[in-house]
């Protein structure tokens, strides 16, 4: 279809527009391929370059032709000028068809200017093909990192209003999603799949605490952050870990508030979405890492948590979430003074 509308074009529009497009793209296709070292690549540039050569010389044959008169009519012109100088009037010989009267001349098309007008358009296509990426929307088929959900008009439960301006999981949400988060996981390849945000109330409080949290799912590791607003001090929590099946109880001091690590195993049960939508029975998960930190550095109760799991139980270092508490943590929204 291209050659064909090329074929279309005037030659004094069509070879300039090919001259220009062959030495641009073998200049380019050269220059890649003696950055690279392909041979193959520097092969296509010199094919661009020949053919933009042959070009080229078509062009300046063109123009000398119609710069130079041909041979017959040069001759044909000498044989008139003789005949008037001896005052015989030429007659045409047999055969020959009598020539035409100096009519008005025919306009010739100036060649600089039609070559003048193929680089002109060929710029405008270069610009129009520069300016659409910009101004056109994007069809890239790339995966983007998912983003968290807007839920601002959630009706928070009561133990949100109770609380002293506490975070929503909105909040969280976004304090979590970070572009750097993966590689603060030490998989900077990956891009978060899935990620939400919610405003829920602790287990076991017949919704009198309030418990928001946030989750960023990669391919390799899932982490939650959830902030508990009750009044358990971190002393209080760790000896509630103790009589627990928590494992690897290390206490520290995170951004000047006492902290706390501990492991347990997530709990993993299946839904079925079939015939009678049963589910199966909870079953152990995979092992989680989790770093509490309390809310503030008096640790008048209530605590940070930020727990990151896989399912293949592999798990990250505990530097990694001392990194994460202590990227994430500042950017959420302080706890109001009681």
């Amino acid at each position: 279809m291209l050659g064909f509308l090329l074929r279309l074009l005037p030659f004094w529009v069509r070879e300039p527009l090919l001259i220009v497009v062959g030495a641009v793209l073998g200049v380019r296709i050269m220059y890649l391929a003696v950055r690279d070292h392909d041979r193959v690549a520097a092969g296509l540039g010199a094919v661009f370059l020949v053919f933009t050569a042959i070009r080229v010389y078509a062009v300046v044959r063109a123009l000398r032709a119609r710069r130079s008169p041909s041979p017959a009519a040069s001759a044909d012109g000498a044989a008139v000028d003789a005949a008037a100088q001896a005052g015989v009037e030429p007659r045409p010989q047999a055969g020959a068809e009598p020539r035409r009267g100096p009519d008005t001349p025919k306009k010739e098309h100036n060649a600089w200017g039609q070559a003048v007008a193929a680089v002109a358009v060929f710029g405008a296509l270069a610009a129009a093909l520069w300016v659409a990426p910009r101004v056109m929307p994007s069809d890239d088929s790339t995966p983007q990192p998912a983003s968290c959900s807007g839920a601002e008009h959630e009706e928070l439960p009561k133990a949100y209003k109770e609380t002293p301006q506490p975070v929503t999981g909105e909040e969280l949400c976004k304090a979590l999603n970070r572009p750097d988060l993966a590689k603060l996981l030490g998989t900077p390849g990956e891009t978060a799949t899935t990620v939400s945000g919610t405003s829920n109330t602790a287990p076991l409080t017949e919704g009198k605490v309030a418990q928001p949290e946030a989750e960023v799912r990669f391919d390799t590791y899932t982490v939650n952050v959830s902030a508990t607003y009750n009044e358990l001090s971190t002393d209080q929590y760790v000896k509630l870990m103790k009589f627990g099946d928590e494992k690897d109880i290390k206490t520290l001091t995170v951004l000047g508030r006492p902290a706390v690590f501990s492991s347990d195993h997530t709990m993993a049960f299946q839904i079925s979405v079939g015939s009678g939508g049963s589910g199966g029975p909870v079953e152990q998960g995979p092992l989680a890492r989790t770093l509490s930190v309390a809310l503030d550095r008096n640790d008048r109760g209530g605590y940070y948590e930020i727990t990151v799991w896989s399912t293949s139980g592999a798990l990250p270092d505990d530097s990694v979430l001392l990194g994460i508490a202590e990227k994430v943590l500042p950017t959420i929204r302080e706890r109001a003074v009681r």
